[in-house]
């Protein structure tokens, strides 16, 4: 049985879900590598281990969105044993944006972990820069605050911009 094409569900992703998500993981690091100016590896590849880490560790969480039966995005969440969850990676195909899927994925990751929040971005990500804004004005009302980092390991990366919030 197929879903309805135009319902988005967002679910915790299983062990079986790992294939669709690796799939999804290049297309995340491809747009990336626009704005960090990252090639991939020498075989082709970009790094995957926080994608494995969302399956593996502890305190991490894969989440898949759901288009129907076709995925339409992800988002990994780290440090949920702490005070302080970090929405690690986050993706929407394409095909997707502009759609209201982005913010359906942030809303319902948040809510299944209530408390304070923290996402990094990067400042030349014009339009993840924007959405990310939205999104903690949209949780968080006024209550947010936003800070630079430098970037462990990357003394020549320009700092990424972090927001955090609490839901």
């Amino acid at each position: 049985m197929t879903d309805t094409p135009d319902v988005l569900r967002v679910r915790r992703a299983g062990a079986d879900d790992f294939p669709v998500l690796e799939r999804l993981w290049p297309m995340f690091r491809h747009d990336l590598s626009e704005v960090r100016g990252q090639l991939p590896d020498p075989d082709g590849t970009f790094r995957s281990d926080r994608l494995t880490a969302a399956f593996r560790d502890p305190g991490w969480a894969a989440y898949l969105a759901l288009r129907g039966d076709r995925p339409a995005g992800f988002a990994l969440v780290r440090a949920l044993e702490t005070p302080v969850r970090v929405l690690n990676a986050f993706f929407v195909v394409r095909g997707a944006r502009r759609s209201g899927v982005g913010m359906t994925v942030v809303r319902e990751v948040v809510a299944q972990h209530p408390g304070r929040w923290e996402i990094p971005f990067q400042d030349d990500n014009h339009t993840a820069a924007r959405f990310w804004r939205r999104v903690a004005g949209e949780l968080a009302g006024r209550d947010w605050t936003e800070e630079h980092r430098p970037v462990p390991g990357r003394p020549q990366s320009p700092p990424d911009t972090w927001i955090s919030f609490t839901v």
